[in-house]
C-alpha cells in the first residue's frame, strides 16, 4: 500500500497589485458617490479604461438579540430598494460619513435604523460588495448585547424592523427569499462560527 500523501494546502497570499494609473478624472460626482474615470496599466503591462465607483465605505451590523440562546433572534429590516426594484430583508448597514471611524458608524447606524444599542461590539468580516466596479468595501460588525431604545430614522429610510430566529433566516437564505448580499455574508458567516463553537 503506497504511503498517504499529504493534502497540498493552497498558499494565499495577498499583494498589492503593481498599477500605474495613467489619467484619471470625475465623471460623476453626487451625494453618495462619485464615479472616476481612469486609464491604468494593469498587471500585464495591459493598458485600459476603468470607470470606479468611489464611495466612503459602509458598515453593516449583524445585531444578535440574546445570542445565549439555542436559537438566538437576529435583527432584520425589511425595506424598499428602488435599485433592485423590490422590498428586500437585510441586516443594518449604512454609510460612513468621511472620516468617520467605522465602530463608530456602526453604533449610530444601529440605533437610528433599528434604536438598538449593544454592550459587546465585535469584527466579523470585511469585504468588497462588487470589485469589478465598486470601490466601496463594507465592516461586518457583530453586535450583541442588545439594549432596546427609539429608532432614529433618515426621512428617506422607511424600515419595517422585526426579531427573527437565526434558524428562520438560515431557511429564508435556503428558499431564496434573502438577496441581500451583505446579508447572506454576515448571517452564514455568523451560523458557521457558531456550529465550530459546539
Amino acid at each position: 500500500m503506497p504511503p498517504k500523501k499529504k493534502e497540498a494546502k493552497p498558499v494565499l497570499t495577498f499583494k498589492k497589485a503593481d498599477v500605474e494609473v495613467l489619467s484619471s478624472r470625475i465623471a460623476f460626482d453626487g451625494p453618495l458617490f462619485r464615479v472616476v474615470r481612469e486609464e491604468v496599466r494593469e498587471p500585464g503591462e495591459k493598458i485600459t479604461q476603468r470607470d470606479v465607483i468611489r464611495h466612503n465605505g459602509s458598515v453593516v451590523i449583524l445585531a444578535v438579540y440574546d445570542s445565549s440562546r439555542k436559537d438566538p433572534l437576529i435583527v432584520m429590516e425589511r425595506q424598499y430598494r428602488h435599485a433592485a426594484g423590490q422590498y428586500l430583508w437585510e441586516v443594518p448597514a449604512g454609510k460612513m460619513d468621511e472620516g468617520e471611524d467605522r465602530l463608530a458608524a456602526a453604533k449610530r447606524e444601529l440605533k437610528e435604523e433599528t434604536g438598538y444599542r449593544a454592550r459587546k461590539w465585535t469584527k466579523l468580516v470585511r469585504y468588497f460588495a462588487s470589485p469589478g466596479f465598486l470601490g466601496e468595501w463594507m465592516q461586518v460588525f457583530l453586535a450583541e448585547g442588545l439594549l432596546e431604545g427609539e429608532a432614529e430614522p433618515e426621512e428617506d429610510e422607511l424600515l419595517e424592523v422585526v426579531l427573527v430566529p437565526l434558524s428562520e433566516v438560515l431557511r429564508m437564505i435556503d428558499a431564496g427569499k434573502i438577496l441581500d448580499g451583505k446579508t447572506l455574508v454576515s448571517v452564514q458567516l455568523y451560523a458557521r462560527h457558531r456550529g465550530r463553537k459546539r
